[in-house]
C-alpha cells in the first residue's frame, strides 16, 4: 500500500472517530447518562491514536507502540461503561 492511502485511511478513520464521539457526547447530553460519556472519550482517545500515529508517520505496528496504549485506555473505557451499565441494571 502506498503512504498516500495509508495516509488517506488514517484520516477517515481519525475522522470517523471524532464523529463517533460527537454522536455519543450527543445522547450523553440528552440523557446524562456516563454510559454515553464513557464511549465518547474512548472514541476520542482512539481519534487521538490514530492521529499520532499519521503524525509519527505510522504503517507498521512497530512504529511506535507506545502510542498504542491510547488505543488500550479506550477499549478500557468501553469495558468499564458497559460493566457500570450491568452493575446499574441490576439494582
Amino acid at each position: 500500500m502506498t503512504d498516500t492511502a495509508i495516509s488517506f485511511i488514517t484520516g477517515a478513520l481519525t475522522t470517523g472517530y471524532l464523529v463517533l464521539g460527537l454522536f455519543f457526547l450527543k445522547f450523553w447530553r440528552r440523557t446524562r447518562d456516563r454510559f454515553f460519556a464513557y464511549f465518547a472519550c474512548a472514541f476520542w482517545l482512539m481519534a487521538a491514536g490514530e492521529g499520532a500515529l499519521a503524525v509519527v508517520g505510522g504503517n507498521s505496528e512497530n512504529t511506535a507502540p507506545s502510542i498504542y496504549l491510547l488505543r488500550l485506555f479506550a477499549f478500557v473505557l468501553i469495558i468499564v461503561a458497559i460493566v457500570r451499565k450491568n452493575i446499574e441494571a441490576r439494582r
